[in-house]
């Protein structure tokens, strides 16, 4: 998928973390210019608890640019450590704080360096201790073998440009018997490069 992606819209390898740092960059310091609709809107939209979502800072929601809901697709338990890849400006990571409690904790990973330190902003804002972000790619996660008793994400892989590499690390970061909840977008084999290109860009 990715070739032919390459191939349809000129993005060169070298050029994808770059175009996706930059343009996620954008969606944590600029949230409202954006013509992508993201937020709190779009949180609900995709199943989210509404009242859940509402009693967030705007400054946790306006940000947000998943494509599903992760966390909906398996249990995240009390006291387990948690694993949130590609994290943004940290709504899933709280969301799943909550979810794991003191006993617990929450690792995000994001490339961004500008949704790293918004998500931090956040995380100090609501006085969680149990959530730490680390600005790093999915294709070489800083943590070592076993980390995590579940992982999940929330349209990151589309955006990887070595998607084998990056599902290794997945699974080496997951102690055995690990969770992997993933939400994500698909290039269809009969969409044509002319849908392609009216959608925009490939990170949008």
């Amino acid at each position: 998928m990715f070739a032919v992606l390459r191939q349809w819209l000129g993005v060169r390898r070298p050029d994808v973390r770059a175009t996706v740092r930059q343009r996620f960059g954008e969606i944590a310091t600029h949230p409202r210019r954006q013509k992508r609709r993201i937020g709190a809107c779009v949180a609900r939209e995709l199943g989210y608890d509404p009242g859940e979502i509402d009693r967030l800072p705007t400054s946790v929601t306006e940000s947000f640019a998943g494509v599903g809901n992760p966390l909906s697709l398996g249990e995240v338990r009390p006291g387990e450590t948690v694993l949130d890849l590609g994290s943004g400006a940290g709504l899933d990571s709280i969301l799943a704080a909550r979810r794991v409690g003191p006993s617990g904790s929450v690792i995000g990973v994001d490339m961004t360096a500008a949704m790293v330190e918004k998500a931090e902003r956040n995380v100090r804002a609501l006085g969680l201790s149990n959530v730490a972000f680390h600005q790093a790619e999915v294709e070489s996660l800083p943590l070592p073998d076993g980390t995590a008793d579940v992982a999940f994400c929330n349209g990151l892989f589309n955006l990887c440009p070595d998607k084998p590499r990056a599902l290794a690390e997945v699974y080496r970061v997951l102690e055995p018997g690990g969770r992997f909840l993933v939400a994500d977008v698909l290039l269809e084999d009969h969409v044509s490069p002319e849908e392609v290109a009216r959608k925009g860009a490939w990170s949008d």
